[in-house]
């Protein structure tokens, strides 16, 4: 079991005939990700050869791509210009789950699809500006390296991609139900509560990291469903303790005005809610490792 992604997902790539997409179509190949098929509609009825033999046919559109394989998954590795087309795309096909791996996407593009997503309601999109999300094991949709951590009880939601990887490598001695890098631009299809509330479902998760960052508000409202729906042990992580005040950092989403979205008072709503949290990720993973040691693994 995982959440979202599982080994009968069946993956399509648009965009997999451009040089991230040919790049990280042969990574998640060599994974055991189940893709069948790209999309561009310039060279729909071709077929793409990958390494260890593997050929991955091109469709002319998701539509097109679902209809001949039940693709039940889109990782959409197009150019920022032409994502809010590409995920439109996909929503009006009616796939279940499009994975929006591009950055530097306009907000308002942003915007537009995902409200055009949640209005169709047939479409979980992640992203964008995220590294995808990983089920070790089973599954592998987007950028996270797969040799980094193996299937294990532990759900993994986090707003910033280089700390998924790092939480995933430190944690790997337990592994991973399933790992998900939500992203950090202001406007994001799947949330930390969305995962939140998948992981608490799932019977084979036991506990859960959250991976927040300094800005916005979706920390303390995280916290607040923790206290009230989640009944498994969560430890946190605020990326973000030292920055100042009114600067962006890195991410879109992370600017902090006044006291409202600093790490600090994200730290507290979280422990208010009996979230453990970590002033470092190496601290994070401690605590999540006491917790599997008490659970008896």
């Amino acid at each position: 079991m995982a959440i979202f992604l599982n080994a009968d997902s069946k993956v399509i790539v648009q965009g997999m005939t451009g040089s991230e997409g040919m790049k990280h179509t042969t990574r998640m190949l060599n994974f055991g990700t189940k893709i069948v098929g790209g999309v561009n509609p310039k060279k729909a009825g071709t077929t793409v050869d990958f390494p260890g033999g593997q050929q991955v046919p091109v469709f002319g559109s998701v539509a097109d791509a679902m209809a001949a394989t039940g693709a039940n998954v889109s990782v959409i590795f197009v150019p920022a210009a032409f994502t809010k087309a590409a995920v439109i795309e996909a929503v009006d096909a009616g796939i279940p789950l499009g994975v929006v791996i591009t950055e530097g996407v306009a907000v308002k593009d942003t915007a537009e699809f995902y409200n055009y997503a949640k209005d169709k309601g047939t479409t979980r999109l992640i992203g964008p500006n995220c590294p995808g999300l990983i089920s070790p094991g089973l599954s592998n949709a987007g950028i996270i390296p797969a040799d980094i951590s193996g299937p294990g009880r532990i759900g993994l939601v986090s707003k910033s991609g280089t700390l998924t990887y790092q939480m995933m490598f430190e944690l790997r001695d337990f592994g991973f139900s399933t790992g998900v890098g939500i992203g950090g631009d202001p406007i994001i299809g799947t949330t930390h509560i969305d995962c939140l509330k998948a992981f608490e479902e799932d019977p084979d998760t036991d506990a859960i990291v959250m991976i927040g960052e300094i800005g916005g508000d979706a920390e303390e409202r995280a916290a607040a469903y923790i206290a009230e729906h989640v009944t498994k042990p969560v430890v946190g992580y605020v990326a973000g303790f030292t920055a100042p005040e009114g600067k962006t950092m890195g991410h879109a989403g992370a600017i902090v005005s006044g006291s409202s979205g600093t790490a600090q008072a994200k730290k507290e709503a979280l422990e208010a809610a009996g979230v453990k949290v970590g002033k470092t990720p190496s601290e994070t993973a401690a605590l999540m490792r006491e917790i599997m040691k008490g659970l008896g693994h």
